[in-house]
């Protein structure tokens, strides 16, 4: 009964495959905002001909990458998560299996949601310092707000804390990946003594010396020997033909 309770995070994970298919149609209004953007500056072109504002455009490709990144993320707590604590994916061998859901467990994971958290907050930032470029340039103060290009309003104490709590974001992932490393070497460390085989004596092999040819065969043996160094010695021109006849016809005769 405790076992089978698991599968009541089963429809956890269906809503979050809700929510990946929320940020598709997500994805295509702010692709079609983007467009729109794109087209008013063709249709509209100012007194310099074709306007677009590089910032906007800019921002509306940030705002696309924020979106794909969140859906990375609810794909890695989909996936990643129903194969740790529901059941298994029965993908071994298919062309298509992420490279990392291989050897993913509760560490892995914890740690790849990390560094996706902070990517999507390093996305975040960003835009806030593209929309807050020219505050300093308007006099805005700590306390006054000002309007972006986009229409929101930021102050530098909003901004100061944007970046305090992506720094937390990051010192949060480093720890997670320094927990993760320690547990995998306190693993490696602490090994068995039961997993490790003993070895087994290995049989003594007696090396036999080879029978050298005696008789007859020794003979024959050693006139080939000689041959061929008589004949390496014409080749290289150390003894003439007729030498290495004459000699030849000798060691024939002993054969």
């Amino acid at each position: 009964m405790i076992f089978f309770s698991r599968w009541l995070q089963a429809p956890l994970y269906i809503g979050l495959i809700v929510a990946q298919v929320i940020y598709v149609v997500v994805f295509m209004v702010e692709l079609g905002h983007l467009g729109e953007e794109v087209l008013h500056g063709f249709t509209h072109p100012g007194p310099d001909g074709i306007v677009i504002e590089e910032a906007k455009i800019m921002l509306g490709v940030l705002g696309l990458i924020d979106v794909v990144m969140i859906a990375n993320l609810l794909i890695m707590v989909i996936i990643g998560g129903y194969e740790t604590f529901v059941s298994k994916i029965r993908i071994d061998g298919h062309p298509d299996q992420p490279e990392w859901l291989s050897h993913v467990n509760a560490n892995v994971l914890k740690v790849k949601l990390a560094m996706a958290i902070v990517g999507i907050s390093s996305i975040h930032l960003l835009k806030t310092f593209i929309e807050v470029g020219d505050l300093a340039a308007r006099g805005s103060t700590s306390t006054e707000g000002q309007e972006s290009i986009t229409g929101d309003v930021y102050t530098w104490d909003g901004v100061l804390w944007q970046v305090v709590i992506h720094m937390v974001f990051i010192v949060s992932a480093i720890a997670l990946a320094w927990i993760d490393r320690i547990s995998q070497a306190a693993g490696h460390a602490v090994t068995p003594a039961a997993s490790v085989a003993p070895l087994e004596p290995q049989p003594l092999v007696s090396v036999l010396p080879v029978p050298r040819p005696t008789g007859t065969a020794a003979i024959e043996a050693g006139a080939v020997g000689h041959l061929l160094q008589l004949g390496r010695l014409r080749d290289a021109g150390v003894v003439s033909a007729a030498e290495f006849e004459l000699k030849k016809t000798e060691l024939l005769a002993r054969i």
